[in-house]
């Protein structure tokens, strides 16, 4: 009996050997962190706002207001810069009436000039957090950060409450509902990112932030700011046979004859 029992374990053990193999690509995983803004002004991008209708507006001093300032989290940087440039995203704010106000946050393309529309950021391979550093005023505000999937749809995430003093760290998970996977190929697209490796897949794109107000809080002065936005994402790309085939530029050379 004892005999027969080892060989029952052997015969377990070799199958979860044999499962491992032939699932393991699946769960592998390159999970890397991705710098979206550091807010030092050193992005190929730059942020501006838009807000609901009771928005102050004193003469031509419109609010609410945007502006990199020489402020950071000292939790990351500490109190001596070393001769580097940090800055963080700073917002004024002003309404005249309390409520559900809200103030957008998104970037545009700095080469677009003055006119340039909404870009929206890739984010590579698939997402599993988005990271913000943000101070509060104490204020029971909330931010939410909007993504739209590689079918268009939009998601919303509550990223936190800024009822707190001083910087604090916010995270969001991204939830499996979230599309992050196109089974049918070619999955890559042309998108490029700064940071991110070759090729790699784009299925989520950072739309923008949104600053709710509450109707219990005071509205008519406040400031906001935020630094070191960040995504923690899983670049890893599994390869098989007949990869190349799933490469946009492969695809161009193979069919762009005949467009």
């Amino acid at each position: 009996m004892k005999h027969r029992g080892f060989i029952a374990v052997c015969l377990v053990f070799l199958a979860c050997i044999t499962a491992s193999s032939v699932f393991g690509d699946e769960h592998t995983v390159n999970l890397e962190s991705f710098i979206m803004d550091s807010f030092d002004g050193d992005s190929k991008y730059e942020w501006k706002e838009n807000h609901s209708r009771f928005a102050t507006r004193l003469d031509d001093n419109v609010f609410p207001k945007l502006n990199l300032v020489e402020a950071w989290p000292q939790a990351l940087f500490g109190t001596n810069r070393q001769g580097r440039e940090l800055k963080s995203l700073g917002i004024w704010g002003k309404f005249d009436r309390r409520g559900y106000n809200w103030i957008d946050i998104y970037p545009v393309l700095k080469e677009g000039g003055e006119d340039a529309g909404p870009y929206e950021i890739p984010i590579p391979g698939r997402a599993h957090y988005l990271d913000l550093w943000v101070w509060g005023s104490n204020l029971n505000y909330y931010i939410e950060a909007y993504l739209r999937d590689y079918q268009g749809v939009i998601h919303v995430l509550h990223l936190g409450n800024v009822g707190f003093q001083g910087w604090r760290n916010l995270r969001t998970w991204i939830p499996s509902n979230v599309p992050q996977r196109n089974r049918i190929l070619p999955d890559l697209t042309t998108d490029t990112f700064v940071s991110a490796p070759d090729k790699t897949s784009i299925y989520l794109k950072f739309v923008k932030f949104r600053i709710w107000t509450t109707p219990a809080e005071r509205v008519d002065n406040f400031y906001i700011y935020f630094d070191q936005f960040k995504a923690l994402t899983d670049t890893f790309e599994s390869l098989y046979d007949g990869d190349e085939l799933n490469d946009p530029e492969h695809i161009q050379d193979l069919w762009g004859s005949l467009n």
